[in-house]
């Protein structure tokens, strides 16, 4: 495994991504935990997929056929602090330079786009990586999102999660999201996949493990 610190936060604190499964893998892709701080269920799967990918004797390599990047969190101040949004009360899924738009708290997306160093340090990270598939974990509508790009991907994810396939209806809210800038610039697809409210633990340790990993063309044994 591969430890990368991609930046850090308006407090200070490094946000950090981890490198599992097959570096050598053709298919490249990244999991995001969590870019609000009060929807912690991802990170639970996050770091399970971590852990997951260790052997019995410590080694890793566990996880095959994905070279895989975990990403337990982009605003770790907003974890500390169990908030949507980061230190400066910016929620950092509106801050993203794609369909950005000034919008006011709850969903107050900053001064203008990429206004955020954790924005600014994940859009890098993902340029750099370049990845076919990006896993971005929420709650608490419980659903995997839809998009154009690629829908056998939004089925396949679904599936493997036993999730419903929903729009989620923002009210005019969702205006510059991470999924949609990959979409848009990247070559890669997003996806968002939200959780309910209070899921299983059991759950988000084993099936979202699995399902995931799965459904980014990864196998473990």
């Amino acid at each position: 495994m591969r430890k990368l610190e991609i930046g850090t936060s308006v407090r200070g604190r490094k946000i950090m991504a981890y490198r599992v499964g097959d570096p050598t893998a053709k298919v490249k892709a990244v999991v995001l935990g969590a870019i609000h701080g009060n929807e912690k269920a991802g990170i639970t799967v996050a770091r399970a997929i971590r852990k997951a990918d260790r052997k019995k004797n410590g080694e890793r390599g566990r996880i095959k056929d994905v070279d895989l990047w975990v990403v337990p969190t982009i605003n770790p101040d907003g974890v500390v602090k169990n908030r949507r949004q980061n230190a400066r009360n910016v929620d950092l899924n509106r801050n993203w330079g794609v369909k950005w738009a000034p919008l006011s708290s709850p969903y107050y997306s900053g001064k203008r786009a990429w206004s955020e160093p954790e924005t600014r340090a994940f859009r890098k990270f993902l340029k750099q990586v370049d990845p076919r598939f990006v896993v971005s974990f929420h709650q608490p509508l419980h659903g995997v999102g839809t998009t154009d790009k690629r829908p056998a991907f939004v089925k396949r994810l679904a599936r493997q999660l036993g999730l419903p396939i929903k729009p989620f209806n923002c009210t005019g809210q969702c205006h510059g999201t991470m999924t949609d800038w990959v979409n848009g610039r990247l070559k890669g697809t997003a996806v968002t996949v939200e959780f309910g409210s209070r899921p299983r633990g059991k759950y988000l340790r084993n099936r979202a493990v699995r399902g995931t990993i799965r459904a980014v063309l990864g196998r473990l044994p």
